[in-house]
C-alpha cells in the first residue's frame, strides 16, 4: 500500500487539480491575497485528512501494539464505504464551523468523502483488496484486478460489466469532487 504522503499528493494533484489550477491562476493573474485562499486551504486540509482516514488505525496500532496493522478497528474494516461516513461527518462538521452554512458544510463533507474514495482507489490500484461493501459483503474486492482480465477468458458480457463498474467508480468520485469544488467557486471557465 502507498505511504501516507502518496495518498495526500494523489488527492491534491490528481483529484483536486481543478482547485489547485484555479488558485494558481488567481494568484498569478489577479494577485490574490492569502485571505482569499483560505477556502482552498480548508478544502485541501479536509481532503488531505480524509484521504488518510482509512489508515488512521495504523497510528494506534503502532503506539499500542507495535504493529503496522491498519485495515481494521476490531472486527470493523476501515477500507469500506461504511467507514467512509466518518469522512462525511468530519468534512461537514468543519464546514459548518468555518462557514456557518449547512449547504457549504454538506459540500465540504462530500469533498471529504471523495478524498476517502481516492484512498480506496489508490490502495486498490496497488494491489490491496478493500472490503468496499461491508457488512453486506464481507470479502475483499479489487476493482483493478477485475480490469486485468480479457473478454476471451470470462466472456464479453462479464468483461463489459466489470469495465463499466470500474470506470463508473472512478467517474463517480471525480464528479463528486468537481461538484463540491464548483460550490466553493473553483472551476474551469469555458471561453467560446
Amino acid at each position: 500500500m502507498p505511504y501516507p504522503i502518496v495518498h495526500i499528493l494523489f488527492f491534491i494533484f490528481c483529484i483536486s487539480a481543478v482547485a489547485v489550477y484555479a488558485a494558481v491562476i488567481s494568484i498569478f493573474r489577479e494577485g490574490s491575497s492569502f485571505g482569499s485562499l483560505m477556502p482552498l486551504m480548508l478544502l485541501l486540509f479536509v481532503g488531505s485528512l480524509c484521504s488518510l482516514f482509512p489508515d488512521i488505525t495504523a497510528v494506534y496500532n503502532l503506539l499500542v501494539n507495535g504493529t503496522m496493522g491498519h485495515c481494521w478497528i476490531g472486527t470493523f474494516p476501515t477500507h469500506s464505504l461504511l467507514f467512509s461516513f466518518l469522512a462525511i461527518l468530519f468534512g461537514t462538521l468543519l464546514g459548518y464551523i468555518a462557514y456557518r452554512e449547512i449547504s457549504k458544510a454538506i459540500y465540504l463533507g462530500l469533498f471529504g468523502e471523495a478524498a476517502f474514495f481516492s484512498h480506496l482507489l489508490l490502495d486498490d490500484a496497488c494491489g490491496a483488496s478493500c472490503t468496499y461493501f461491508y457488512p453486506v459483503y464481507n470479502k475483499p474486492i479489487s476493482i483493478f484486478s477485475m480490469m486485468n482480465i480479457g473478454f476471451q477468458e470470462t466472456g464479453l458480457l462479464h468483461y463489459l460489466i466489470s469495465s463499466f463498474v470500474f470506470v463508473s467508480f472512478i467517474c463517480f468520485f471525480i464528479m463528486m469532487t468537481l461538484f463540491s469544488l464548483n460550490r466553493f467557486g473553483f472551476e474551469f471557465k469555458y471561453r467560446s
